[in-house]
């Protein structure tokens, strides 16, 4: 079972060719580990997820329970095909991830709910390994209701879920629609202190590229005053990560501290410059980029 914490969505480094850098992965991993994480998405849609094959995506998952130390690993599972889902599931389990985070499927925008519901309960059925389900409306087009969640909580392989959708109003209903031992990781940090108070597990997040130590502050703290505090000191920062294309600009951020060696993502996504997030790291946190 996956405990609360952060779980940075982890960009995947690239060489300038394109090709996952194996080298800057382990340096990544080991970086998240030091800084606290409880464990780390592979794949997903900071990881540049739909642009990797389902073999690269084996491979990463592969490599990352194999270098992440005590990270505990997950991926990122996006397609419309049943069958490469069941696959990919399965795949990941036998590398020892310890759950998979599963976006409906998307091409078919004419999908019904109930068909979308049937989808996810056919891969549960198909694979031993927990599944987390991903609300993402903006990228999917599709939006998880709290009824279906609840419906979807039924299924034991079910473990729980994360909301990107940004939506305040999921942080209590999501809440109440499940039992109390399903997980809820928010994805939209501004809401990460509102979702704790909502009695969520913790983040799958972005910007934890960046800040991972710090988000891992607010949900370790959470309770104390120094939480909040925290939270307020590091929001600017989330607000301007958020605002640059992603996974570019986090990207940007871990070259230009030296964690990865290119910050070049993989066509059809282009590099953007991070200077005003690391102009606000530096200003708030006292952190420096050695590279400029």
């Amino acid at each position: 079972m996956l405990h609360p914490g952060v779980y940075p969505a982890s960009v995947t480094p690239m060489t300038s060719d394109g090709k996952v850098d194996e080298a800057s992965l382990a340096r990544l991993l080991a970086h998240f580990e030091a800084k606290g994480c409880q464990g780390v998405v592979l794949a997903g849609t900071n990881g540049e997820g739909p642009s990797l094959s389902a073999i690269e995506k084996r491979d990463l998952c592969r490599n990352g329970v194999a270098w992440g130390g005590k990270l505990d690993i997950i991926l990122g599972i996006a397609t419309p095909s049943l069958e490469e889902a069941i696959w990919s599931s399965n795949q990941a389990g036998k590398t020892g991830a310890k759950a998979v985070l599963v976006m409906p499927p998307s091409y078919f925008r004419s999908a019904t709910e109930e068909g979308i519901l049937q989808w996810f309960l056919r891969l549960a059925d198909a694979t031993e390994t927990p599944i987390l389900a991903y609300n993402f409306p903006k990228m999917t087009g599709f939006t998880m209701k709290a009824e279906f969640l609840t419906r979807l909580a039924e299924h034991p392989t079910i473990i729980g879920f994360k909301d990107s959708s940004g939506e305040q109003q999921n942080l209590i209903a999501y809440r109440q629609a499940i039992p109390p031992e399903k997980l809820l990781f928010v994805g939209a940090e501004t809401l990460l202190a509102k979702a704790l108070e909502a009695g969520w597990t913790g983040t799958i997040s972005g910007a934890a590229n960046c800040i991972p130590d710090w988000l891992g502050r607010v949900v370790e703290e959470w309770g104390q005053e120094s939480a909040t505090v925290v939270f307020d000191q590091i929001l600017p920062i989330i607000e301007a990560i958020r605002s640059l294309p992603q996974p570019a600009g986090n990207k940007d951020v871990l070259h230009r501290l030296g964690v990865i060696e290119s910050s070049a993502p993989r066509l059809p996504l282009q590099p953007v410059k991070a200077t005003e997030v690391l102009d606000l790291m530096q200003k708030h946190l006292g952190i420096v980029a050695p590279r400029s």
